[in-house]
């Protein structure tokens, strides 16, 4: 018999996957941490609780065993690639696009009853839309479509969007329930040093110049906490469908690191217009929550401003220890 709450989390050890675990710990769930196969033995602090798993999900033989080891009842699937600069087009996005089919078939045979999956606001026709619905605003064309004349999709993007169709057919047909939620922006503990908010902190803690666009981009940002903390909720909610993942805050990226200027106390090394903005960027992607703040009735822990300086406050920790010296690692 397949335990009620039983959750198995794809992609654990990964910057969101990780925050989505205490939460679903404090929902009632027994939790079923999936780590890549490659993955450090050390296992991260918000795993605590949970059930641990060493696996490659690329591997379809370990795919069959791990659900029939767990058994789970419930499946939160955030493994894929995420490397920052090689995403977007690698070949690896079509592997994980295929896993992930054979992992709801296999969750499914093993009498699964409800799944959420993990996409992205660049699912979205960002040619044609600047505030995204998840049930009317266009998303971005396919291969085909982009020879008529539409902007080219990436293949990350187009790999999302056949999951995600993918899914609700599955789901349909097998009667199974599913979620899939579009994540916007996101910042916190663990997040790659080259992504915008940590390269400015950490230039910054360091006494260095921090180049950025000219900032006139307007965006939605959460902790990564609450990214992971809304995934629980929608999928502990029943909620079905496309579901935005994001907050209904607009904040120009500008703003965004001077408030980073100021917690820190040097917004004199800001270089605002030092590097250009990368091509195609629309000036405004901002999500409608409505379907997460009124259907799943989820609001963010963190503010803005809390969420910024919670993030500082790591990065000082890992660069510069408690004495408040830089580290030469």
């Amino acid at each position: 018999m397949t335990h009620a709450k039983r959750v198995l989390v794809s992609g654990a050890g990964g910057f969101i996957g990780r925050w989505s675990v205490p939460a679903l710990l404090r929902l009632g769930y027994e939790v079923h941490a999936v780590l890549s196969g490659n993955a450090s033995r050390d296992v991260p602090e918000q795993l605590q609780g949970a059930k641990i798993h060493f696996a490659n999900l690329l591997d379809d033989s370990l795919i069959d065993e791990l659900t029939r080891a767990v058994r789970p009842s419930h499946l939160l699937h955030f493994a894929w690639i995420a490397t920052p600069g090689v995403y977007w087009n690698s070949e690896e996005n079509f592997r994980w696009l295929a896993a992930s089919e054979r992992l709801l078939r296999s969750f499914r045979a093993q009498g699964g009853s409800r799944v959420m999956m993990a996409g992205s606001c660049a699912e979205y026709d960002w040619s044609r839309v600047e505030v995204c619905d998840e049930l009317s605003s266009p998303l971005a064309k396919t291969k085909a479509a982009t020879l008529q004349g539409a902007a080219a999709v990436t293949r990350y993007a187009a790999c999302k969007i056949a999951l995600q169709a993918m899914l609700a057919d599955f789901g349909r047909e097998e009667r199974l329930s599913t979620a899939w939620g579009r994540i916007f922006f996101q910042f916190g503990p663990h997040e790659h040093a080259d992504r915008l908010v940590p390269s400015v902190i950490c230039n910054l803690l360091l006494n260095r110049e921090a180049p950025c666009s000219h900032g006139r981009q307007v965006r939605s940002f959460l902790h990564v906490a609450d990214v992971g903390e809304a995934f629980a909720a929608v999928l502990d909610s029943g909620l079905e469908g496309p579901v935005n993942i994001g907050s209904d805050e607009r904040v120009s990226l500008a703003d965004l690191v001077e408030r980073i200027g100021r917690q820190i106390g040097r917004p004199e090394l800001l270089r605002l217009g030092a590097r250009p903005a990368p091509p195609g960027e629309p000036s405004l992607l901002v999500p409608e929550v409505h379907r997460l703040r009124d259907e799943a009735r989820w609001r963010p822990r963190f503010t803005l401003n809390e969420a910024l300086g919670d993030t500082v406050a790591w990065w000082r920790g890992r660069l510069l220890g408690p004495a408040g010296a830089a580290r030469h690692e």
